[in-house]
């Protein structure tokens, strides 16, 4: 395993002039030995320019690649010793499952007796031993994808595990027990895994860190409980979370006091603002809701109760905006046309200027 520095910028262009030129803007970023990360983003936004700079089928246009301090920003992927697993199955139909998981040690001359004991744990992981010595052409997608990560597995010198969404062409119902799957390889081997997706249930319950990208830039690296509870922008805030945070423009007039859509509310003792224009963000499950007429809340009219099984999502209006609240399926909801008050100031408000979380 390997620990990988990337000090880069990258361009499709030949002479980047401007930063839409760039699909990777200027970054410092550190994947340490062993951890379980995840690129998570929007499509276009830089994560599998990212992930293919890693493996070496990239080479980045400004800056360095590096390995455990060693510059290998124009090695091969072979040289870099990476395994990649891709979004479609990279397997061979015309040999058996076993045959699958031995060629990337037979193409090393690896011993046979080394190699047979290495594919039978390997098989055993993912679950692979009943069907060792069937032809892999006809095999579900789902097998199919985890031979994939069996061949990009059985190598135990590589220096990571890179995956570009593997889990796409999966059914939904069987996601779940290949995520679960990886995450307790990645508890057993300690490998560095690096991991593409745009879903975000998919980042939050593969990485430990996750990588929240935007516009070919990384706007946090944090754990998925920092993500949801402290998002350091507007961006990271509204991507994750289902549904996202909620966001309304304010101002700050005084030191304990706000103008929240022309209501004059009391800011929480232990924040502190300065005074000025400011966003604030809430998530809908902390977004509590009560009678109308209680002191320092917003007030708001009920535009909408949905039923989502587990909960109630109460979408409420206040002066042009709509606020999301999640509700206890064991409380009555408001009915749709009254007013109520919203506790929008509370320990887990977020504060946003440009953009940025006010820490």
């Amino acid at each position: 395993m390997a620990q990988i520095d990337l000090k880069l910028a990258h361009s499709y262009k030949a002479n980047p002039t401007e930063p839409a030129d760039y699909a990777l803007h200027h970054m410092d970023m550190r994947f340490e030995n062993g951890g379980a990360y995840a690129l998570l983003g929007p499509s276009g936004c830089g994560k599998s320019t990212m992930l293919n700079i890693m493996s070496g089928l990239l080479a980045p246009s400004e800056g360095t690649v590096l390995f455990d301090g060693k510059d290998v920003s124009h090695q091969t992927p072979q040289e870099r010793n990476i395994a990649q697993v891709f979004q479609f199955p990279v397997i061979y139909d015309t040999m058996t499952v076993a045959d699958n998981l031995a060629f990337p040690l037979r193409n090393r001359k690896v011993d046979a007796q080394y190699i047979q004991k290495r594919i039978h744990d390997i098989a055993e992981m993912l679950e692979l031993g009943p069907i060792m010595q069937r032809r892999a052409a006809g095999l579900s997608a789902d097998v199919k994808q985890k031979i994939s990560l069996g061949r990009g597995l059985v190598r135990p010198d590589v220096s990571a595990i890179l995956f570009d969404e593997p889990l796409t062409v999966i059914d939904p119902h069987l996601k779940w027990q290949l995520r679960r799957k990886l995450k307790q390889i990645h508890n057993e081997l300690k490998l560095t895994l690096i991991y593409v997706t745009h879903d975000q249930v998919e980042a939050l319950t593969f990485a430990n860190q996750v990588v929240v990208m935007s516009q070919g830039r990384a706007v946090q690296v944090g754990s998925p409980q920092e993500l949801f509870e402290r998002p350091a922008h507007t961006f990271v805030g509204h991507f994750i979370g289902s549904p996202g945070m909620n966001f309304i423009n304010a101002s700050v007039t005084t030191e304990r006091n706000i103008n929240l859509a022309g209501q004059l509310l009391q800011i929480p003792s232990n924040q502190t603002l300065a005074t000025g224009p400011v966003t604030v963000g809430i998530r809908p499950e902390h977004l509590q809701t009560t009678p109308s007429g209680q002191s320092n809340e917003l007030q708001a009219t009920v535009t909408r109760v949905q039923d989502v099984g587990t909960y109630y999502l109460i979408t409420c209006a206040v002066e042009g905006a709509l606020l999301k609240s999640r509700q206890n399926k064991s409380d009555i909801p408001a009915q749709v046309g009254t007013s109520i008050g919203l506790n929008v100031l509370n320990e887990n408000t977020c504060y946003y200027i440009n953009e940025e979380l006010v820490t």
